[in-house]
């Protein structure tokens, strides 16, 4: 759906931008019309007004001039006058100077660090946030809000959002969202990063804060809004008190008098927070001009009896909008998330298999690619294999898909550009090394035992790769997602995990008669999903949840707990043992599955999708009816497996 409108003639239900029209316009799912935007008659009003200012200020310099050109003595700006000064004079001058700068030097390190953009100077829109239609909604409703203040104030009787909490993972377009609003609301944009509010200088953070927020209502006042972005807001809004604020924990030294306790350093969070959360609170401040008008009628008023005094003007409404954004939503103050502050908590998760999908052809349509890469059924397997990336990942991977195209001596990027891509980004660089004979049959041995075990009891996964290259810390690696894009699992799901955990293992016992240390890993990962299964999830015997436990500094984590727990080690121990006799009968009655893929992996070191199934099924397996992919894949890494299932849902 298309969501700017700027270009509406007329309102639903009415013309003229009447109350009741305009009204009806700021639920709307569309950016609200400039032409009914409260933010317009303000700008107006200010453009006139500067207009009439400068007249004023050039209509008696300009009568000076013509005085002076009718009296016949013009004006020369360039006849500067003869200034001659004594050498003895240089040195206190340029004491005074150097004391000047003294001065001013933490003066002007209190200004506010903002830099400020107009409208047509940010180049992204709400066309172009991807992939995030339920947090654009909400954003939209707010920026409706945000146009049409006065109708929603003074005749709605409500009170508009000041601010908005931008929280999520890194990379999920919290600032691009931002830029969006304030090219649509068509208002400057004040963007600040929180670091930059830091100063050595005792107060100046503070006054950093109050220099920001002056400037946003100044320019509300001529601009009739203004959007303030503030990114990591967490750097210095954090939770007052505690290990952030001032601990009340001691340190005991000893010295030649004796034992002592010394208070420990704080952070300093509590005075810039304090600041913030009155700034919050204090849009509606009046302006500097206001204020001595109003102390000269303060002192007019001394003289004067009650029912005579001079009224004193109201504070006038700034409609300032402030966005935050930040990756640790929990650790800051609770008091800036009480309405009328940041009235508003959105949160940015990755996309979903629609959205990616999305992205996919937004990001392609920038890029040049190969007539491969125009199919429906390759841009569906890219946002299926991409669950749990960002947008920003999901440009990466295509970039990175054209240096690899480019280093292949192509121009444009294909689909084996951005699978190797994708290995390369999740697993490491090919970096293949010389393995003897008997190792390179173990590492084969075992990665063809964890897809044979997954091609036969993997119900719904697909095979995206099997290697016997290195990367990074592994000798080899099989890489498995889900067919279809799952958030929750099944007791056989994860038992189904577990299996393939340990079918390489199994295959090494099997036709080698012994496991080497490639296993490693694999265990490390299936005793993660089964301290899950018996810890938290149920599953195995007992309700008693380990993860209901309260955490600590020295807190071993969920898998530390049931491991230490007699009765809880027993069960993994159990639940692990019968896994593998499960995945030893199986393969004992498919060694030519494992027999086929070994050997294919010692000739052709890689396989790819359907190269592993083709291999499968000309040995005599099944095919089993194969979904579009998705998730994460599960990596088993020539006995480093990355856990298929550390927290399922």
């Amino acid at each position: 759906m298309r969501r700017s409108t700027m270009n509406q003639s007329n309102p639903p239900g009415g013309s003229g931008g009447s109350a009741g029209s305009v009204a009806a316009l700021l639920g709307r799912r569309e950016v609200l019309s400039m032409a009914y935007a409260d933010v317009m008659a303000v700008r107006e009003r200010s453009r006139r007004k500067r207009l009439v200012t400068l007249t004023s200020i050039l209509l008696m310099p300009t009568a000076f001039l013509w005085y002076r050109i009718a009296d016949g003595r013009p004006f020369n700006p360039f006849a500067l006058p003869d200034w001659h000064i004594e050498p003895i004079m240089i040195a206190p001058l340029l004491l005074i100077l150097a004391l000047i700068v003294l001065i001013l030097m933490p003066m002007g390190n209190s200004k506010s660090p903002h830099v400020m953009y107009r409208p047509e100077q940010i180049e992204v829109g709400l066309d172009d946030v991807k992939g995030l239609h339920a947090v654009v909604d909400e954003v939209v409703r707010t920026l409706n809000v945000f146009l049409g203040y006065a109708t929603f104030r003074d005749r709605l009787g409500g009170n508009p959002r000041r601010g908005v909490l931008f929280e999520g993972p890194p990379g999920t377009g919290k600032t691009h969202l931002a830029k969006a609003m304030a090219k649509h609301a068509g208002v400057p944009y004040l963007y600040v990063s929180g670091p930059a509010f830091q100063s050595m200088w005792y107060g100046a953070t503070a006054k950093k804060i109050r220099s920001f927020f002056k400037a946003l209502k100044k320019t509300a006042r001529k601009e009739g809004g203004a959007i303030g972005f503030i990114e990591e807001i967490d750097a210095f809004a954090t939770t007052r008190g505690g290990m952030e604020g001032s601990s009340p924990t001691h340190i005991v030294k000893s010295g030649l008098f004796g034992r002592r306790r010394e208070p420990t350093i704080a952070s300093g969070t509590g005075g810039t927070v304090n600041e913030l959360l009155i700034q919050m609170q204090s849009f509606d401040t009046l302006p500097l001009s206001w204020r001595i008008l109003d102390k000269f009628k303060e002192w007019i008023n001394a003289f004067l009896p009650p029912d005579a005094a001079l009224q004193k003007r109201k504070p006038p409404y700034h409609n300032v909008l402030v966005i935050a954004a930040t990756n640790r939503g929990d650790s800051l103050d609770p008091a800036l998330m009480r309405p009328g502050r940041f009235d508003r908590r959105l949160y940015f998760d990755p996309p979903s298999r629609a959205g990616r999908r999305e992205l996919v052809d937004y990001f392609l349509g920038k890029k040049r690619h190969g007539a491969d890469m125009t199919t429906e059924a390759k841009r569906e397997e890219l946002a299926a294999i991409t669950f749990g990336y960002t947008p920003v990942m999901i440009e990466h991977l295509l970039d990175e898909s054209l240096i690899v195209a480019l280093r292949k001596g192509r121009d444009e990027l294909w689909w084996e550009d951005i699978m190797e891509a994708k290995m390369t980004t999740e697993v490491g660089v090919k970096n293949p090394v010389q393995y003897t004979t008997e190792e390179r049959r173990q590492i084969a041995t075992h990665e063809a035992g964890h897809a044979v075990t997954a091609y036969l009891i993997g119900e719904g996964r697909n095979l995206e790769i099997l290697s016997i290259i290195k990367r990074r810390d592994a000798l080899g690696l099989l890489g498995h997602s889900d067919a279809e894009e799952r958030f929750t699992k099944t007791k056989s799901e994860l038992e189904a995990l577990l299996k393939i955990s340990l079918g390489g293992m199994v295959a090494e016992e099997i036709f080698l008669g012994e496991s080497g240390t490639g296993p490693a890993g694999d265990l490390a990962g299936a005793t993660g999903v089964a301290a899950e299964m018996v810890g938290s999830l149920g599953m195995a015997g007992s309700l008693i949840s380990f993860r209901a436990m309260g955490e600590s500094v020295l807190d071993p984590g969920l898998v530390g707990r049931v491991l230490n727990n007699p009765e809880a080690r027993k069960s993994v121990d159990k639940l692990l043992s019968d896994n593998k006799k499960d995945v030893t009968k199986l393969l004992t009655g498919h060694t030519r599955l494992v027999i086929a893929l070994r050997d294919a992996l010692l000739d052709r070191d890689e396989l790819i999708g359907e190269e592993i199934t083709a291999v499968l099924a000309e040995a005599g397996g099944v095919e089993a009816q194969r979904l579009a992919r998705i998730p994460q894949p599960k990596r088993t890494r020539g006995g480093r497996s990355e856990k298929a299932a550390s927290s399922p849902r």
